[in-house]
């Protein structure tokens, strides 16, 4: 676990004394940076990591000696003769007869080989090892001797249907040496897999640990030190600049399931893993974090097998000390161009974090955002079918939280291009659990959703909404299932040719209709796109091919163009261009089936559009810093993509 304290960042003297860099050669590692600390109680000297600079590998060790009295041409590391580099620890260190109160050392090797090999899930590649590196890595006997190449492997891992704890089983599956190309097992992937092994984590504490120590996670606790937080983070920094995604959460919300606290670190690994598995983000660059501040779930507070801080959560000026404090530490780590993504923050903390270091830092909020920018190019294209321009529609949201406010937002951003801003927020309206959004309600409102409150009698149910508010356009974003019901969608069609409906919550069962119910509710006029995969529905003779509005379209080829232009800010203009992207790629075949998005089959293609037109703007508004500018920015985008392949050993 890391840490986190609220005591002042930039009071680092004691780090400055206490760490230091230097060279390490060695058999086999050259030129490598480590990072040195010293702990003056027990006058040790402990390398903290060693990365080789040779291409990608990354090469860590950790030793420890007696530090000498320091003099003129004395050496600061003394190695023990009894250690050894390829071999491991000798019996001088009793290891094997180590009690619980016999201190022992945490040994790796410098190049791994042999069983530690294998227990490398960064580097084993199981039955893939060809018959030079199982006799140059010492394999031989510890592998079966057939050879099975990573194609098999996938397709055998396909077939396999586990029981629990499948969930978990996928999760440590996903360490970016294997690759998957399916697009029904990538869009599934987050939603039901990560959904799945968060509820499993509740109730398996071994696999919560053994979940987080393998994805190379950090527990930040408000109670533990800032300075232990800082000098352990420079365990990831093989080099400057080597994380550039960071996916934090608190756990407060996390997807339908409320407030799981430190037990939410499942999201943060997820949405890494798309940013690998879609976005070509390498594995190595990505760091999720959960900062645990307590918790308000009585359940879990009460469950002995609760791995988080047993007290309610920080609120107040201590929680946002403590958030101000880890966005400083991030800064100083890794730089102003690594990109840190909120998730699943409750509402009141993900809009006021995203307004206060939007200007300082270059971060970005899914939920907000993400969705936004999907749904915008979602409806870019339902205007090849409905006809008009983005300004002749009117909007109507069922949910007026982080996504429905955030994708009214770029919709008003959007449309204020066409006419005045005041005029676009005119033609957008939001329900929340109160009713309809009003100008008499306006004292009593949240401060993000006083923008849409507009003139009109107050109305407390949906269906009355869309009767009195007659919209083109309906958006969920509830998270309350059936709230479409067969009067709304029939209201919908009764005075528009073409309804767009957008049942956009998550999951399938929170899902305000079904891709069948709005097809058949409609006569088959429904534009219908959910944010929740649903089958294709055959209406009349007619086969629809309901599009998934997924944030994954989105954030991983965002993420992306921010990395490959250097970008150190994100402007709402970025958000214009991946939509823009994204709805370039809807083909008039997809449009034929019923499709405003174009499939995800083809998402690695698709990522690295919306990289490119995100980087473009990065460079047309000044932000991007990666110089000079490439000339073809998509095939640029290409060719710095990750490729999950396994690489041959020498």
């Amino acid at each position: 676990m890391m840490s986190l304290s609220r005591s002042s960042f930039l009071n680092n003297s004691n780090i400055t004394n206490n760490v230091y860099h230097n060279e390490i050669r060695s058999s086999g590692v050259s030129s490598s940076s480590c990072c040195y600390s010293f702990c003056h109680s027990r006058r040790k000297a402990v390398i903290l990591c060693c990365h080789s600079r040779g291409g990608e590998r990354k090469v860590r060790a950790l030793m420890e000696s007696t530090l000498k009295e320091t003099r003129e041409g004395a050496s600061v590391i003394d190695v023990d003769s009894k250690s050894t580099v390829g071999g491991g620890v000798e019996e001088a260190y009793v290891e094997d007869r180590a009690t619980e109160d016999h201190f022992v050392t945490p040994w790796t090797v410098s190049v791994a080989s042999g069983y530690s090999l294998l227990r490398d899930p960064q580097h084993n590649k199981g039955l893939a090892f060809t018959e030079k590196e199982r006799d140059a890595h010492f394999l031989r006997g510890l592998l079966p001797p057939a050879w099975v190449g990573q194609e098999l492997q996938v397709r055998k891992d396909h077939a396999q249907s586990p029981p629990i704890p499948s969930s978990t089983a996928k999760i440590h599956g996903n360490d970016g040496s294997s690759g998957d190309d399916s697009s029904k097992t990538i869009i599934l992937y987050f939603l039901s897999v990560v959904s799945s092994v968060i509820v499993e984590m509740n109730e398996k504490l071994f696999y919560s640990f053994s979940l987080i120590m393998s994805k190379n996670c950090f527990l930040l606790s408000i109670h533990q030190l800032l300075v232990r937080l800082v000098r352990n983070m420079e365990h990831f920094q093989a080099s400057p600049g080597n994380i550039q995604v960071i996916v934090v959460t608190d756990g407060e919300r996390i997807l339908g399931l409320g407030d799981l606290g430190c037990q939410g670190m499942g999201i943060p690994v997820g949405k890494l893993a798309l940013y690998t598995a879609l976005g070509g983000v390498r594995p190595s660059a990505c760091l999720p974090i959960t900062i645990d501040v307590g918790t308000n779930n009585e359940k879990l507070l009460k469950d002995e097998f609760y791995i988080g801080l047993r007290q309610k959560r920080a609120t107040g000026q201590e929680y946002a000390d403590l958030l101000h404090e880890f966005m400083c530490a991030v800064k100083q780590s890794y730089g102003e161009k690594v990109l840190v993504q909120f998730e699943d923050f409750a509402n009141h903390n993900a809009f006021e974090l995203l307004a206060k270091y939007r200007n300082t830092h270059l971060v970005f909020n899914d939920d907000i955002q993400g969705t936004a920018s999907v749904v915008l190019a979602g409806l870019a294209a339902a205007l090849n079918l409905v006809g008009g321009t983005l300004a002749e529609h009117t909007f109507l949201f069922l949910g007026a939280g982080e996504a429905g406010t955030g994708i009214a937002e770029l919709i008003a951003l959007e449309m204020s291009k066409q006419f005045h801003s005041k005029s676009a927020r005119k033609k957008i309206w939001l329900v929340d659990s109160k009713g309809l959004i009003v100008r008499s309600r306006k004292e009593s409102l949240q401060h993000f959703k006083k923008p849409w409150a507009h003139e009109n009698e107050p109305v407390t149910e949906l269906l009355d909404a869309v009767k009195a508010i007659k919209p083109t356009v309906l958006i969920g974003t509830s998270g309350v299932g059936k709230t479409f019901t067969k009067e709304v969608v029939e209201a919908m069609a009764s005075f528009n040719e073409k309804p767009i409906i957008l049942a956009l919550s998550n999951p399938t069962s929170q899902s305000e209709c079904t891709a069948e119910e709005a097809y058949t509710w409609s006569k088959g006029r429904a534009i219908f796109a959910s944010g929740s995969p649903f089958d294709p529905v055959e209406y009349n003779g007619k086969v629809f091919v309901p599009g998934q509005s997924n944030n994954a379209y989105i954030f991983p080829g965002f993420g992306l163009g921010l990395v490959i232009s250097g970008a150190v800010r994100v402007h709402d203009d970025m958000l214009l261009a991946a939509s823009e992207a994204l709805a370039a790629q809807v083909t008039q075949e997809d449009l034929d089936k019923g499709q405003i998005y174009p499939p995800f089959s083809n998402i690695r293609k698709i990522s690295a559009h919306i990289a490119a037109n995100v980087a473009a703007k990065a460079y047309d508004l000044g932000l991007a810093t990666r110089l000079p500018r490439p000339a073809d920015l998509v095939k640029y985008a290409e060719n710095c993509m990750y490729n999950p392949v396994y690489r041959s050993y020498r």
